[in-house]
């Protein structure tokens, strides 16, 4: 065995808690990766970032949900039909749910673009929510929209490297969502995100018969071997079922 295939299986992983997802990744995501989950509307995005908290819970880990394009009512409302969802995992602070308006307002930002100039300020909201919190799993959905508040394009690569890189340091295993058209050649909107994060997962849909299925690719995962197929993601009642995709369904 080559020894950067060693250094790697010696990296120590957070599971997802979702069985195929672990499965795929070896074991689970490199504690300290900055996870790009990446896909077009309605390809279950939000769900597997949610289960991967309530995973985290149940396995000892404190999580942080900011959430940029639904409120925290709405989030909940959209997610507790799920088996999974547990709300006392929220109501013993295991999990907070911080919605981007009130983050933005309480440093000052509201309306405002994120420039050069109050870059250091953004990024310092951030990372205290999850010193205070003592995160170790944190979900940014949506990445798109916290992007269009900051527009400039070096500007965004300068805000997603930094915050991966501070992320990284305190030990916190992220999932920053990223919203593409169905047709997108690109994991982002911008084009650059997915060149700074430690991993992509892309979800998206197949058609089969007049259905559409849902599938999940992880195209890259650094400090871990992984499959690079594409799988069906099925969202059952319980939680996400992932299976191979067979070729018949292609």
């Amino acid at each position: 065995m080559c020894a950067d295939v060693k250094a790697r299986e010696q990296i120590k992983k957070v599971p997802t808690g979702i069985e195929g997802l672990d499965k795929i990744l070896n074991g689970g995501i490199p504690k300290g990766n900055t996870v790009l989950v990446t896909g077009a509307c309605g390809t279950g995005k939000t769900t597997l970032c949610v289960e991967y908290l309530m995973n985290g819970v149940r396995a000892g880990d404190k999580g942080l949900f900011i959430t940029v394009t639904e409120s925290r009512n709405k989030l909940i409302e959209n997610i507790q039909t799920y088996d999974f969802f547990d709300m006392a995992a929220l109501d013993k602070g295991d999990i907070q749910i911080i919605e981007f308006t009130e983050l933005m307002e309480k440093l000052g930002l509201a309306g405002v673009e994120i420039t050069n100039d109050n870059m250091g300020v953004f990024i310092k909201g951030f990372i205290d929510l999850v010193i205070k919190n003592k995160v170790s799993r944190l979900v940014l959905d949506s990445l798109t929209g916290v992007c269009f508040q900051i527009k400039n394009r070096d500007n965004i690569r300068d805000f997603v490297f930094k915050l991966s890189k501070q992320l990284g340091e305190k030990r916190v295993t992220s999932l920053l969502v990223s919203e593409i058209a169905p047709d997108s050649n690109s994991y982002s909107t911008h084009g650059v995100e997915e060149a700074i994060t430690d991993g992509i997962i892309v979800l998206g849909n197949i058609a089969q018969r007049g259905h559409l299925l849902r599938t999940l690719h992880v195209v890259k995962m650094r400090g871990t071997v992984h499959s690079r197929a594409k799988y069906v993601m099925d969202l059952s009642s319980y939680g996400i079922i992932i299976v191979p995709l067979l070729k018949s369904q292609t």
